[in-house]
């Protein structure tokens, strides 16, 4: 699920289906296990997992840890931390951030949430010897309330002895003791920025700052669930080259319901956005290696996070990085796994609840197009095809990368595409792209098989560049 970006990025998946924010839109990350039919890079690539699929999941209430509030909070007066930024009565509770806020201070810090993984997901065991994490939280302007929550479900939520801190990078937001008040809190430290840096470049100095060998990137509106954390950190530490993420369950930004996401396949597509696929299938209690992970939420060794080089830190603010990641850990060496038996909650919006120095539109493309130039080689020219209006934009220097990408010996993508996801087809080099209209109507799909004529509205995920050769057309 994303947030909108201009007037390309109009589209916005079911918050119910529980999707993936695909950070900028060039990868659509499976959560789920389950295979789907195979669609051309010009339109829609399906990812498909290795997934055992199971009966789906049964649910339980789980009861609030009240036993573990006498030594959670410290001498943090959290009284006083909320009722700091208060809604005034008659404000709009969606303008500031972009969700119900008087929800979510209704609610306050803490709550029981169901339990939404596999019932065989509580009867695995994990090592007793798991290396801690420092967990690396990212904000600018957020709700106090929601930001409160998301770090007090992580101490209730995971065992004492995992968490060696909680970092928060303040990424000048407007009133500096959002962070600051926050730090009273044991094991919490906060870190502000000088001036606005965007989710890359912060996470980046969290990383830095971090004293655990495991990386524990989190965003700022979230409620992990029951047993999040071992299952992810098991995997890390048997192969420190491998990059981990949850499920990633919904919470309603209208009222705040936590909603079990569905296994729901995920797909790619070459104009670097979301794709509109929505294929339900069962709850998996298997691990998924998948070839993509939404860029929120996840857990990395921290050598291997600064062996591959980090982030690109000249993208700007937010959008992108998700899949420049994951090209970069699997041809370089690694893999990427989602974990059905890990869950974690999240607010998914429909707008950006702050604004872009330089638009969202322009960050976007610039981005999108540093990760196409770096790694998807002769692939890149079905980005351009499919996206014109990236030609000519500036995207910055990017020999620092194309550098790194030659020291690390990476594979070229070409590997990707035969080897970690070989049923994906590209468009034919003899056949002839296009949009398809008829009179102000544009050919679009409305599910796997279904077509359909609507007014044109620009080229998006739903209006695919249609292929035509020897007299068949494929979309």
């Amino acid at each position: 699920m994303g947030l909108k970006v201009g007037a390309m990025e109009d589209e916005l998946a079911g918050v119910a289906a529980g999707l993936h924010r695909s950070v900028g839109g060039l990868i659509r990350a499976a959560q789920g296990p389950g295979a789907g039919p195979t669609r051309p890079l010009g339109s829609v690539l399906i990812f498909r997992s290795t997934c055992r699929c199971v009966p789906e999941a049964q649910t339980v209430t789980q009861p609030p840890r009240a036993e573990q509030q006498v030594h959670l909070l410290g001498g943090f007066d959290e009284k006083a931390y909320l009722a700091g930024k208060q809604l005034k009565p008659g404000d709009d509770p969606y303008r500031e951030h972009a969700f119900n806020l008087q929800e979510s201070d209704r609610l306050g810090s803490e709550r029981a949430i169901r339990d939404t993984r596999h019932y065989r997901c509580a009867s695995l065991n994990y090592d007793t010897d798991l290396p801690s994490t420092s967990i690396i939280i990212t904000f600018h302007n957020e709700a106090r309330s929601t930001l409160l929550r998301t770090i007090k479900s992580v101490l209730m939520r995971s065992p004492p002895s995992l968490i060696q801190e909680i970092i928060l990078i303040d990424d000048f937001s407007s009133d500096p003791e959002d962070c600051q008040l926050l730090s009273q809190i044991p094991k919490v430290h906060c870190l502000r920025n000088g001036r606005r840096e965007g989710l890359i470049r912060s996470r980046v100095r969290g990383a830095n700052t971090a004293t655990a060998s495991i990386l524990t990137f989190l965003d700022s509106h979230c409620e992990v669930n029951t047993d999040w954390l071992q299952p992810m950190i098991q995997r890390v530490k048997e192969d420190h080259t491998r990059v981990v993420s949850p499920i990633i369950d919904v919470i309603s930004l209208d009222n705040f319901a936590y909603l079990a996401a569905s296994a729901d396949l995920r797909g790619v597509t070459a104009t670097i956005r979301r794709s509109g696929e929505n294929i339900k299938r069962p709850y998996s209690f298997s691990l998924c290696r998948t070839p993509v992970i939404a860029g929120g939420i996840f857990v990395m060794d921290k050598s291997w996070f600064n062996h591959l080089g980090q982030y690109d830190t000249h993208m700007d603010i937010w959008g992108g990085e998700n899949f420049e990641l994951s090209f970069r850990v699997w041809m370089c060496g690694g893999s990427l796994e989602i974990l059905p038996c890990s869950r974690v909650g999240h607010v998914f919006r429909k707008r950006h609840p702050y604004d872009f120095p330089e638009g969202n539109a322009l960050t976007y493309i610039k981005n999108t197009r540093r990760a196409a130039e770096v790694w998807m080689d002769e692939y890149k020219q079905y980005y351009y095809s499919a996206r014109p209006s990236a030609q000519g934009k500036a995207f910055g220097s990017i020999t620092d990368r194309l550098t790194l990408r030659r020291k690390l010996n990476c594979k070229p993508f070409r590997w990707y595409m035969e080897n970690v996801y070989p049923e994906l087809r590209v468009p034919e080099q003899e056949a002839v792209s296009s949009v398809l209209k008829q009179g102000g109507s544009c050919l679009e799909t409305r599910g796997i098989d279904i077509l359909g004529l609507a007014e044109c509205r620009g080229i998006g995920a739903s209006r695919p560049q249609s292929q035509v050769r020897d007299q068949a057309l494929k979309v």
